[in-house]
């Protein structure tokens, strides 16, 4: 299905200013969670949105429920392998074809490979292939997207990386490595393609349960949400894939036109401390106090 592509044209009708209105964007990875729920957001705010995707069936799904239930229309599937140069190559070169320019590349694919958390389990085999979609994969996606911005001189590059990348021990070393070596790509192409006015950022999202967290831990959704509200600092929210959406629509609209270079941790805050020594001296007051009783 290389190079599938669903046509159309976005609803007009949007009374109040579309914060995207008139803007072209590509998220890769873009049939399911984050990207999923970015491309709809996007949509929602007047982009014409070209998805990325190895998930044929979603991501021909989402852009049928796109038009169907909102009338977004100018939103096109295109089958992409982020590893493979030639697909990010078609993706870059449909969406210029269809819609004419590019405004916004956002970088989302990614996979969290085996649960290799001790060094001596480490599968090289894993470790290559995350750093081949984690890490080549948004490397392609923003050369092809400079390649046409910089003559445009605008434009926005998104990565999408992980709290993994601020905080150390709770992820695999796989995952944990590809997510700093995006920050650090990230920061090096800020300073390069800055001259040509495009502004690059990155989000990293803290444990939200999409599809692909639940699958990693093989565990049902309410389980994953349970877990994480446990152990966050800021409490009474649920983090959600909308919530990473809403602060890529921040990063790619002009309401962040002097941002670059930062990369925006969405975590509730979690990342800011160490909750170990907090929590042992509760339990061990807790004790004392049981036993005096």
């Amino acid at each position: 299905m290389n190079g599938s592509v669903v046509n159309g044209c976005a609803d007009s009708s949007v009374s109040k200013r579309r914060r995207l209105e008139g803007k072209v964007a590509i998220v890769t990875g873009g049939a399911s969670g984050f990207g999923e729920s970015t491309v709809r957001l996007f949509a929602e705010q007047g982009a014409k949105v070209l998805i990325a995707d190895v998930q044929d069936d979603l991501g021909l799904s989402l852009c049928n429920d796109l038009v169907s239930e909102s009338g977004y229309n100018d939103v096109i599937y295109v089958h992409c392998d982020v590893t493979q140069d030639s697909q990010v190559k078609n993706a870059v070169d449909t969406a210029i074809s269809k819609f004419g320019k590019l405004d916004i590349m956002f970088n989302n694919a990614g996979i969290p490979g085996n649960l290799d958390f001790t060094i001596l389990d480490t599968d090289y085999e894993n470790f290559k292939r995350v750093f081949e979609v984690n890490v080549f994969g948004p490397l392609l996606g923003a050369k092809h997207a400079a390649r046409v911005m910089i003559p445009a001189k605008s434009g926005v590059i998104l990565f999408t990386s992980s709290s993994a990348s601020v905080v150390s021990g709770e992820s695999p070393h796989s995952y944990t490595v590809s997510k700093h070596a995006v920050v650090g790509l990230m920061k090096n192409l800020c300073v390069e393609l800055g001259q040509y006015g495009i502004r690059v950022n990155c989000i990293s999202p803290g444990s939200v349960s999409t599809p692909l967290l639940t699958t990693a831990m093989g565990l049902e959704k309410t389980a994953v949400d349970d877990i994480v509200c446990s152990s966050a600092v800021l409490k009474g929210v649920v983090p959600t894939a909308e919530d990473v959406a809403e602060a890529a629509l921040y990063l790619v609209s002009d309401s962040s036109k002097f941002v670059s270079g930062i990369n925006l941790v969405v975590d509730g805050g979690y990342s800011t401390t160490n909750p170990t020594y907090t929590n042992v001296i509760k339990q061990t007051f807790a004790a004392l106090a049981k036993d005096t009783c």
